[in-house]
């Protein structure tokens, strides 16, 4: 028999229209959207949640979240138990969900055995779209190898978050078993990066032809890759090589904007959370000097590629990219962050149907709409006119997640 829920008197939006939905009614009928109506409706032996004009949306999606982000010290992750980071990873997922995360794309670190563990329900975490560990060339962003230290081990360099892979036939195979492994992207470093011991953030990182044969073997599985990219010059190869997915996007001038859009297959990814957190908790992170240094002009190169593609008409995606389990709950602050660059409504869309469309799974998730999955947040508030909602303890009394009730304060 089906079960039905039928969520009344909201103020919708749908994940993509400008026009809010008044005095809405959503059914769910056995974890999927199958009706909206403006307007009461009836179902019989339905449970009915009354939403009394709160603001009801499409689950948040995070694009940039690793589950394995308890540190910023990659020797520390790569010497922790593996039980011990397993048992923070479920902690951060189960935080994630609770904030109204229902889904989540773990680019550098995620792997199957979380996936199957949110599957079955050993885990109560958002739907986890998992990479492997992320591929970077030797003295890459993903090396975490300190240059002034003796190598005591010449075995190839892997953390919990990153692998050091360089050649052609190298990044083929390693793809080959990521993808094997049922990695639903790749993800590439193609720039350096702040927290990288030897890598300027100007640094042009992978051969083309390394770059080439990672696009190719995930479009073998009709998967994609995504690239850590901080320069306007990585941006401009991510399109020349079929790269889909630009995470970070700092510094990307008009002109690569406009070619970004003119491409139609590449999306951009900022994460503003984590260079708050950088900015805001830098002498209590234990970042080196050279990272600290690094940091500066960060947060501006940022916005001005959030300004710079929003006007060239770029499809903009939504990630935090946070660590350290004391920190994630900023990933609630990145709608208020991303405001003071970005009309509210564009954050939204972000947040939930480009996000969507961006990993695969347009019409699935991120929207409102039938046939989707019911993954559903409401609101005391209306988050356009004030971002900051999200963060606001108390602010979301409804989180489902497939139909099923996560939390219901109401």
């Amino acid at each position: 028999m089906p079960h039905y829920v039928v969520l009344k008197q909201a103020l919708l939006f749908d994940g993509v229209d400008d026009t809010l939905v008044e005095n809405a009614s959503v059914v769910v009928e056995n974890g999927t959207v199958r009706e909206i109506k403006a307007g009461a409706v009836k179902r019989g032996a339905a449970e009915v949640i009354d939403l009394r004009g709160r603001f009801l949306m499409p689950g948040l999606l995070d694009l940039h979240f690793h589950a394995y982000s308890v540190s910023f010290d990659a020797l520390k992750l790569e010497r922790m138990p593996k039980p011990l980071l397993v048992s923070h990873a479920v902690r951060l997922l189960e935080g994630a969900l609770q904030r109204g995360f229902t889904t989540v794309r773990d680019p550098g670190g995620g792997e199957v055995g979380l996936a199957l563990a949110i599957e079955q329900g050993v885990i109560n975490g958002p739907r986890f779209f998992y990479g492997g560990k992320a591929l970077s060339q030797t003295g890459g962003h993903g090396d975490m190898r300190d240059p002034s230290h003796e190598e005591l081990c010449r075995c190839r360099q892997s953390d919990a978050i990153s692998q050091v892979v360089d050649g052609e036939d190298e990044i083929r195979k390693v793809c080959r078993e990521e993808l094997r492994k049922g990695a639903d992207h790749i993800k590439l470093f193609i720039s350096g990066g702040v927290t990288s011991p030897s890598d300027p953030i100007w640094m042009r990182q992978f051969t083309d032809a390394e770059v080439r044969a990672a696009v190719e073997e995930a479009a073998t599985r009709r998967k994609y890759v995504a690239a850590h990219c901080l320069t306007d010059e990585g941006a401009r190869r991510c399109v020349e090589h079929g790269i889909r997915s630009i995470e970070h996007g700092f510094g990307i001038e008009p002109e690569t904007a406009r070619l970004i859009a003119r491409s139609g297959k590449t999306f951009v990814v900022p994460t503003l959370a984590v260079l708050h957190q950088l900015r805001e908790h830098t002498n209590e992170l234990g970042l080196s000097e050279a990272s600290i240094r690094k940091i500066g002009g960060a947060l501006e190169s940022a916005h001005e590629g959030i300004r710079n593609c929003a006007k060239a008409g770029v499809k903009l995606g939504l990630g935090t990219d946070l660590f350290g389990p004391e920190y994630h709950a900023m990933q609630s602050r990145e709608f208020e962050f991303r405001s003071a660059v970005q009309k509210p409504i564009d954050v939204l869309r972000s947040a939930t149907s480009i996000n969507a469309e961006i990993i695969q799974r347009k019409g699935e998730l991120g929207v409102v709409a039938p046939g989707a999955h019911a993954d559903l947040v409401a609101l005391d508030g209306n988050p356009l006119k004030n971002m900051k909602l999200f963060a606001r303890p108390g602010a979301m009394p409804l989180v489902m997640k497939a139909g099923r009730m996560i939390r219901c304060d109401l």
